[in-house]
């Protein structure tokens, strides 16, 4: 490939530099991994609310079995390896089901790439071919190669060919199957029935057509015809009411607590009976101060101010949500602006207003009594004027609506996109700067060549070395990373995105490109050009040969990056130690009130996919862009996907809970396909630009026929990404027409695995019993005397209220959250119940107690919540 052998360089050998950097990543990473994993063995079955909390947090029908016997500590990874992943689409929802799918998917990939590329392309590059100074692990890489012998490219370029179509197979399978088990997720009759399924989420209404009748008249002919219509209003002042009221009931639950506890201690300090009643004094009441941060401002008695905030606050809701009532529809049309778009509820005006008149915004919730309807909806054009009503949104839960994004103005929201995505590209440009340095420090081996001062670096111990360049830039890049999430965040919900859901969509996007131009084209770049530089200073000349050299040397990084990732991201996935860590230090330090400790103990832990699914496809573009270059990532690549697989069956079957109202259906699935087509352009750009840039002895192009083949490969990579958007991409988010009429068959199985109705729900799920998705009457029993985990897909109380309320903002129908207080064993709460009672604030005792010690404990969930079977 190069024009000549490359000019020996002074110093320590690059090629050495990179073979401990790799050999050292690999040695204290399996070490961290071994005691790790076996650090999780030992204190797995001790530790249930970590490590098992799905045997007995949810309600009956999701819950699972033990992973292993009460006596086996060493079968857990068999009985890891023998779980249905399948069982997952039940247990947490269609989005974590298809994570796992894709896990899976890219398992099986890259197994006979990683075989075929070893048994083809290691002795291809590795036998009777070396380059300059390449010894050991640079043997491996397609730069290797010698100018004479340049033929060898034939076996990358079929190879690249191979895999290729290989992974087309793929896609196309998975992306069959995902529509197909999409579409009987949305089909099934549990989901069929819900709201979120039947409801339509309409922006952009011109004021003409915010009313009712007019919203009414539109969608009446749809099938089924139109079940409920909610306007949504401007909440003014109210939103800020219902903030304090939250705010203070949270305060009077720790004050009262508080002082529960006081009492409880000073009975035991003084030695006092239990029967005792000791004097409360006045300081033993919890104080305040109302100023910043309660650093400043008046001293209060912090439970009468609460008992009087929350009446004052209940005062104003109530009067509130009474007008809002009686308004129904408009009496008269809101003022509009110049496009005949309502006022944003954002309006600094608004903020100011007094407390009256909530006018409507520009965006209303359609519910159908057919969930086909909904999805008709979405897809029809509903106005005859630009941006009028033009984005809608189906599969949107009360729970996921953002209540502040419902009333931008289209062409306000149009800028506010153009803003986020340019203070997105701004932030990707300026973010280079410290990622290039990781890039370099990575290549820190090779710095002492560059100049004399940097001569100290070749005289450092090879193992310090090693850690410095192996160990220390990937867990600097991915501290770098963990920043990224909350601006992009910011960014998308400053966009206007009208859904939680949708800007973690959105997030997905962004934190993936993020994620690609630093770390890999930025660190592929820069580490690359380190390696070169003192050539290129000798001979400026020699750019294409050189870079085409060294460029796959670059890989050495992302070796031990993905290293990283299978081992020590795998083993630190198992043992958890940071939840360990925060559960037990928030229970004792933290864990006072009892929703408190509910929270703790119940809580449900779960993923963010706007950037869970990004780190995962990261690490399928690093190594399709290497499979070719520098196979030997290949067999990395394979275990790490094989280890993550069966490491997230493992959280969402015994650990993790995914809230229903934020379960997409699978929408990050697709996503995710369309960044492996990143991959495989990037592979396909990196190796066209190789083949151009080689060179024989004679300095002439030697692998031109091979670059020309990958152009022509590139081109069949688009059009079949092409192919696979037009025939799947219609079907990724309708409903189709075809299914209206066959819900109850086509989705019966997915509905009786859920639900655990019926004989043959019975029948169907004894056969996988080793994980409980079983009901029966000894278990609701049973259940009904133990706390329970709100987000666990249940048909609660509480979230059967959600239903009622529909999709009304909170401020506007939420009643008082109740206080939940223990009882205690010197009857102060009873008093302390009915003054807060008599103070118009409503309270329970109920599932919670406090000891002699004054340590409180719950029998049960909060009293605003019951949750039932379904």
């Amino acid at each position: 490939m190069p024009v000549s052998t490359p000019p020996k360089i002074s110093g320590p050998k690059v090629s050495t530099g990179s073979t401990t950097t790799f050999l050292t990543a690999l040695t204290i990473n399996a070490i961290v991994f071994g005691a790790e994993i076996g650090v999780f063995t030992f204190i797995r079955p001790y530790f249930k609310a970590i490590y098992e909390r799905r045997t007995y947090v949810p309600i009956p029908s999701k819950r699972v079995g033990p992973l292993t016997a009460a006596n086996s500590f060493l079968s857990w990874p068999w009985a890891v390896y023998n779980s249905n992943y399948e069982d997952i689409l039940y247990a947490n929802g269609a989005d974590a089901y298809f994570f796992v799918r894709f896990l899976r998917m890219m398992t099986r990939v890259f197994l006979p790439i990683w075989v075929v590329s070893w048994a083809i392309l290691l002795p291809v590059t590795s036998i009777n071919t070396r380059v300059g100074t390449n010894t050991k692990l640079e043997l491996f890489t397609m730069g290797n190669i010698q100018p004479d012998q340049q033929a060898r490219y034939w076996a990358h370029l079929v190879l690249a060919y191979v895999f290729t179509f290989w992974i087309f197979y793929n896609i196309r399978l998975e992306m069959t199957n995902f529509v197909k088990t999409r579409q009987q997720f949305l089909a099934s009759p549990v989901h069929a029935q819900s709201v979120q399924a039947t409801t339509v989420l309409v922006t952009g209404i011109p004021a003409p057509c915010l009313t009712p009748a007019a919203l009414h008249a539109l969608f009446k002919d749809l099938p089924g015809g139109v079940k409920r219509i909610w306007i949504n209003r401007n909440p003014r002042t109210l939103a800020g009411v219902y903030d304090r009221r939250i705010f203070a009931c949270e305060k009077l639950e720790s004050a009262e607590t508080s002082f529960l506890s006081r009492a409880a201690k000073r009975r035991l300090k003084t030695g006092g009976a239990s029967k005792d009643r000791p004097e409360v004094e006045y300081s033993d009441r919890p104080m305040h101060r109302l100023g910043f941060l309660g650093l400043i401002g008046e001293k209060v008695d912090s439970i009468d101010w609460a008992r009087g905030e929350i009446a004052a606050c209940n005062k104003l809701l109530a009067e509130g949500q009474r007008m809002l009532r009686e308004m129904g529809e408009p009496n008269q049309t809101p003022a509009e602006d110049a496009d005949g778009f309502l006022p944003h509820s954002g309006d600094a005006e608004a903020k100011t207003m007094p407390l009256q008149g909530y006018p409507a915004i520009s965006s209303a919730f359609v519910t159908f009594n057919r969930q086909i309807a909904a999805h008709m909806a979405e897809n029809i054009l509903l106005h005859h004027e630009p941006y009028r009503m033009a984005e809608k949104y189906t599969e949107v839960s009360p729970l996921d609506v953002i209540w502040s994004n419902l009333g931008i103005n289209p062409y306000e929201k149009k800028g506010r996109m153009l803003l986020s995505y340019a203070a997105t590209t701004a932030l990707i440009v300026f973010w280079s700067l410290p990622v290039a340095g990781i890039g370099i420090i990575s290549n820190i081996h090779s710095l002492c060549t560059i100049a004399t001062w940097l001569a100290w670096i070749c005289k450092i111990p090879t193992i310090p070395l090693g850690i410095i360049s192996g160990i220390l830039p990937p867990v600097m890049l991915t501290a770098l990373m963990m920043l990224l999430p909350i601006i992009l965040r910011r960014f998308a919900l400053f966009e206007g995105i009208p859904t939680r859901t949708g800007v973690e969509l959105s997030l997905m996007t962004r934190f993936f490109v993020f994620l690609v131009i630093h770390s890999f084209l930025v660190v592929t770049i820069s580490a690359g050009i380190v390696s070169t530089l003192p050539e290129l200073l000798k001979n400026p000349s020699s750019i294409p040969s050189l870079l085409s050299t060294k460029l796959p040397q670059a890989s050495t990084f992302f070796l031990t990056y993905m290293i990283l990732q299978g081992l020590v991201g795998t083993s630190g996935g198992f043992l958890q130690i940071v939840p360990l860590g925060i559960y037990y230090v928030k229970l004792f330090l933290v864990g006072s009130t009892p929703r408190s400790i509910y929270k703790i103990k119940y809580g449900a832990r779960s993923v963010a996919w706007g950037t869970t699914f990004p780190s995962v496809t990261l690490l399928v573009v690093i190594t399709l862009g290497y499979s070719i270059i520098s196979p030997i990532i290949n067999g990395f690549a394979c275990f790490t996907f094989f280890a993550f697989y069966h490491l997230y069956k493992y959280l969402f079957l015994w650990q993790f809970e995914q809230p229903p109202s934020s379960d997409t259906g699978g929408l990050f699935f697709p996503k995710a396909i369309t960044h492996l087509f990143v991959g495989l352009y990037i592979q396909q750009i990196c190796l066209i630009g190789l083949f151009f840039l080689a060179q024989n002895q004679n300095n002439k192009p030697s692998a031109t026929p091979q670059g020309a083949l990958m152009v022509v490969l590139m081109a069949f990579t688009f059009l079949f990404q092409t192919l696979i958007n037009d025939s799947y991409g219609p079907l990724t988010h309708a409903l189709p027409l075809s299914l209206a009429e066959e819900t109850s068959s086509a989705a019966a199985p997915i509905e009786r695995a859920w639900t655990g109705k019926g004989s043959e729900a019975h029948e169907m799920v004894e056969t996988k019993n080793h994980y409980g998705f079983t009901t029966s009457v000894h278990e609701i029993e049973a259940y009904e005397e133990l706390p329970a985990q709100q987000n666990s897909g249940s048909r609660a109380a509480g979230l059967e209220s959600e239903e009622e309320y529909g999709f009304t903002h909170p401020a506007a129908s939420r009643p008082q959250r109740v206080v939940w207080l223990p009882r205690d064993r010197l009857g102060l709460a009873e008093e302390e119940e009915r003054a807060c009672r008599e103070a118009g604030v409503d309270v329970s005792l109920r599932d919670a107690e406090m000891n002699e010690k004054g340590k409180v404990d719950i029998t049960g969930p909060p009293p605003d919540l019951v949750l039932v079977d379904e």
